[in-house]
């Protein structure tokens, strides 16, 4: 029997977990590492730039998946990739985050919702050499809109609601 894409959507071998936070104070600034941090309602983590100005975006947070930090520096040839070189906000294990991309989810107490994917930009050349750009291609994560803030922290569990899908896949 098959099943319908939906009830194909709303399956997933577990939550994930949060293993990375990360802010910038300005826009072109060096990511600073923290255990923790708070997100705002529409508008992003407090002490980030991106939660400045006016809001409401859907650019508010960037997430990047922790299994493709590998993947990157193996298109590379380099020893590794850090999450801060990717310059996203958050970084997470255990869940697929294209399957979080058009939802609404939680981290730890937060809820969020997916409005994108996360594509490179040209300062992945800069950050990681040659063809850094094209590394990151389809492994640049998420962004996100926060829905209710509060705080959260390494260790936070990462999943989303079974039936709220909020765009089309």
């Amino acid at each position: 029997m098959k099943e319908n894409l939906r009830a194909l959507l709303s399956k997933r071998p577990g939550p994930g977990k949060l293993v990375w936070i990360g802010l910038r104070a300005e826009r072109q600034a060096a990511m600073d590492e923290v255990v923790e941090a708070e997100l705002l309602p529409e508008r992003g983590l407090r002490g980030d730039y991106t939660s400045l100005g006016r809001g409401g975006g859907k650019r508010q947070v960037s997430l990047l998946q922790a299994e493709h930090l590998d993947v990157v520096a193996r298109l590379l040839r380099l020893a590794r990739v850090t999450p801060a070189e990717l310059r996203r906000n958050l970084v997470v294990e255990g869940i697929n985050l294209l399957a979080l991309r058009a939802r609404k989810f939680r981290i730890g107490d937060v809820w969020l919702e997916g409005t994108g994917t996360c594509d490179p930009c040209s300062k992945m050349e800069r950050a990681l050499g040659v063809g850094g750009y094209n590394a990151l291609r389809g492994h640049g994560g998420i962004l996100a809109r926060v829905l209710e803030g509060g705080w959260i922290r390494l260790g936070n569990e990462v999943d989303f609601v079974d039936d709220e899908v909020v765009a089309g896949d």
